[in-house]
């Protein structure tokens, strides 16, 4: 651990949070003499004091420990390159349009690869006006169903969450070329073009 990078690093997020070293100390229940003293690089924060420093500042654990943030590239919110996260544990749905470090239920997440919806992994699309009719003989059953379906064009997403032992049909409004991505509980991400 870089204590100078990881001080430079609490300063500079003390400040855009407009908090004093006695403000963010009073909030911690420490002295602000700790905080100077980190911030001066002659120390680091105590591990027992990470979790409730790296939520006063909005910074995770692992950043604040490596004493610098990643930021993203500015990529103008392409929905095209939306990113799905799925928890194993809980089945939370996060998505990303950039890098980004993503946990849930304490373990970090990756981003899914999408593979081509196969055989056995296919939605039936059928155009009804200026909607997509969508259905599925894929089995909706607690230990393996779809868990949702999303339809990405360049600019919009629409999300349809499913469930088990749910009929798997829906419309969608036809928005133009896109993908529409769908997630088996059990065999991952696919993605069928439109």
């Amino acid at each position: 651990m870089d204590c100078d990078k990881i001080g430079k690093l609490i300063y500079n997020l003390r400040k855009e949070k407009d908090l004093t070293q006695k403000q963010l100390a009073d909030l911690m229940n420490i002295s602000d003499k700790a905080i100077s003293k980190w911030e001066r690089g002659l120390g680091c924060p105590d591990v027992s004091l990470l979790p409730e420093l790296s939520q006063l500042l909005g910074v995770n654990i692992e950043e604040l420990l490596s004493g610098n943030l990643a930021l993203n590239e500015t990529i103008g919110g392409n929905m095209k390159k939306l990113k799905f996260y799925v928890c194993p544990q809980c089945n939370n749905l996060l998505t990303a349009t950039g890098d980004a470090n993503i946990s849930c239920c304490g373990k970090r997440l990756e981003a899914l690869a999408a593979a081509k919806g196969a055989e056995s992994h296919l939605l039936n699309i059928e155009p009804v006006e200026d909607e997509l009719y969508v259905s599925s003989s894929h089995e909706m059953k607690k230990d393996h169903y779809i868990s949702f379906v999303a339809y990405v064009t360049g600019d919009r997403v629409f999300i349809v969450k499913q469930y088990p032992e749910w009929n798997m049909q829906f419309r969608f409004h036809k928005l133009g070329h896109g993908k529409l991505y769908f997630h088996c509980s059990n065999h991952g991400l696919f993605y069928h073009l439109i």
